[in-house]
């Protein structure tokens, strides 16, 4: 009798046994498909085992097997295996992570069956699983795009070996630009591989024998053969972490894989992560900084804390510094940025006489004026209500709009410049030679096409003074790119600034910031020195969701744990309420993810949750 180990995409312990009937004891295969019946459901399951033995009475059948092939190679067997400890889900949850939709639909045909069966093999995979140590490599770029000619050298490299390459990129409008330089600069072409693609099962069969696969965050799981090359372009953008559980970021998913397949990791940006550069600290990853070939622009903090009386006093968004700067530039018939990360006019609607603040009804966050249509907004779920005429709790007749967004910072430069064109970045095709005055949000960091002759930081404390350990990385990553949008001049309107970030930038030294970021996280046991771990729970009913949070914090308290583990806090997240559900969190530390998973497994199998949603991330951002 031949029994088969099935993982399933459920968040359930497993894999599961299950008899293997004799007409599929000779086609069965690791990796493979079944439809299996699961409780009172047929559902897809992965074969990620094979035994003659099981301890497990009265097992079921397989109903049937899907695939005659393997569409999971024994390493991405191993990888998904590795995401599921690291990554707390289950293994069949890690494998549909790393596969198309259709697949974990169970969809079959001969065309597929036929087009996977015969590249697996023309390209069978190469090598053992355990083979030499695998190499990193951060490219640190402070000239922007210079790190473009070690990847194209580096992959060139790689197919001269008969290698395979990745290459990652945080969004498809990256990816496209990304394929045509490839494809430009070395006569390849390259495919892509983006999970919101409507073709995105038959392109994934086509990377069996790809030799560049392209793409977005999933793409790290394309199932080439003879992978050689690992290359995450702005390795520092948040948008490589998975914002559903399993909550994997594609650069931990890149260095475990290349583990398994004795590949090189080539991790580049302008302003790389605290994680990436804490590995060139311990020796594990290989540092290479390449300096600007332009000058740096004359960079000027501006201190709001010492600003004029009557600036002050009429509350100035603009210093008399930056709008003597802005004078100057349109003299000259040059063009000016001003950055401000918030969208809208204003940023909260408040009733004068009651003090209520209209928020959104499905988030707990306050409702931004938008002038341009006439509407509240919220920026998470895109609520809209027009403007009251009315307070909706007083009656009263005055609603006060308060705060600045890029709607407000265009009305004020159009008072203060009646002779300027100003213009908000928000579309692609922009012709600079158009407008004066440009407007824009984090957005236009991408625009490698823009330079400007000076650039206004607005509202940079917002971001910096947020209850985020990672506050002040994020806004260094910004600096940073916006550094790149100008060869002239910057300032910086800050009520901080002696804060390491901006004198990082003033002594022209990017390891300043690094050597002084790491220090605090040090002093404060925070990442990289140190894990955290999320166990977020959501539901519909707020004081369940309270109650149950704090019962699992006192529950972890109290339980035995490795002397690694602290239980740190519960409480809201942030925001409390997000799409008509509520959120608490608790926090966990630990220097060892796997003990502290472990630990959350055996206290949370008999957690009672009913109608609650819990999930847990680890490394969130």
């Amino acid at each position: 009798m031949l029994y088969a180990k099935i993982a399933v995409g459920l968040p359930v312990s497993g894999p599961f046994d299950y008899i293997v009937p004799d007409p599929l004891s000779g086609k069965i295969t690791l990796g493979a498909r079944v439809w299996i019946s699961f409780g009172t459901r047929r559902i897809v399951g992965y074969v990620v085992g094979l035994s003659k033995k099981s301890e497990i009475k009265s097992l079921k059948p397989i109903l049937e097997l899907i695939d005659e092939f393997p569409i999971l190679t024994k390493k991405l067997l191993l990888l998904t295996k590795e995401l599921a400890e690291y990554y707390y889900c289950s293994w069949g949850e890690a494998i549909e992570t790393a596969i198309p939709e259709g697949l974990r639909k169970g969809k079959k045909g001969d065309t597929f069956q036929q087009a996977v069966s015969e590249r697996r093999k023309m390209s069978p995979e190469r090598g053992k699983i355990e083979a030499s140590p695998f190499l990193i490599g951060l490219i640190h770029d402070l000239d922007g795009e210079a790190r473009w000619d070690v990847y194209l050298k580096e992959i060139k490299n790689t197919l001269s070996s008969n290698l395979s390459a990745i290459i990652l990129l945080p969004d498809i409008p990256s990816s496209l630009k990304a394929a045509q330089i490839i494809e430009q600069q070395l006569g390849i072409k390259a495919q892509l591989l983006c999970r919101s693609q409507p073709k995105e099962l038959d392109e994934w069969i086509r990377s069996v024998d790809s030799k560049v696969i392209v793409g977005t965050r999933s793409a790290v799981f394309a199932p080439l053969n003879n992978l050689g090359l690992i290359i995450i372009d702005d390795e520092d953008d948040f948008a490589y972490k998975q914002d559903q559980a399993p909550h994997y970021h594609a650069r931990e998913i890149a260095l475990m894989r290349a583990k398994f397949e004795s590949a090189k990791v080539i991790l580049g940006s302008r302003a790389p992560s605290l994680e990436s550069f804490y590995l060139t600290k311990k020796h594990k990853a290989q540092y290479t900084i390449i300096p600007r070939k332009k000058d740096f622009p004359e960079i000027k903090i501006i201190d709001t804390r010492r600003l004029p009386f009557q600036d002050k006093k009429r509350r100035a968004i603009f210093s008399r510094l930056l709008e003597d700067a802005l004078y100057a530039v349109l003299n000259e018939k040059g063009k000016a940025l001003l950055f401000l990360n918030r969208k809208g006019f204003a940023t909260s609607a408040t009733c004068i006489t009651c003090g209520k603040i209209i928020k959104c009804p499905r988030c707990s966050l306050n409702l931004a004026y938008h002038f341009k249509d006439d509407l509240l907004s919220c920026h998470y779920c895109n609520f809209k209500i027009p403007l009251p005429k009315i307070c909706p709790e007083c009656n009263s007749g005055y609603i006060k709009l308060s705060g600045a967004g890029t709607e407000k910072i265009e009305s004020e430069l159009s008072r203060i410049f009646p002779q300027a064109r100003i213009k908000i970045i928000d579309d692609k095709d922009l012709n600079l030679e158009n407008y004066d005055i440009f407007i824009a949000t984090s957005g236009v960091i991408k625009r490698g096409d823009l330079v400007f002759d000076l650039i206004g930081v607005l509202g940079i404390d917002n971001a910096l003074n947020r209850v985020d350990f990672r506050a002040t990385e994020k806004v260094f990553g910004l600096l940073a790119g916006l550094l790149n949008l100008t060869r002239k001049r910057i300032l910086i309107q800050t009520s901080s600034p002696n804060h390491h970030c901006f004198q990082a930038l003033l002594k022209k030294d990017a390891n300043y910031f690094y050597e002084e970021e790491l220090k605090q996280r040090r002093q404060l046991d925070f990442p990289p020195y140190k894990h955290m771990v999320l166990v977020k729970l959501r539901g519909e009913k707020e004081e369940k969701i309270k109650a149950s949070a704090e019962s699992l914090f006192s529950r972890l308290k109290e339980a035995d744990k490795d002397k690694s583990i602290e239980i740190i806090s519960v409480n809201s997240s942030s925001p409390a309420k997000l799409r008509g559900n509520y959120y608490w969190q608790v926090l966990i530390r630990s220097g060892n993810v796997l003990k502290a998973n472990k630990f959350l497994k055996n206290n949370l199998k008999d957690f009672r949750h009913s109608g609650i949603i819990v999930t847990v991330d680890v490394d969130p951002l």
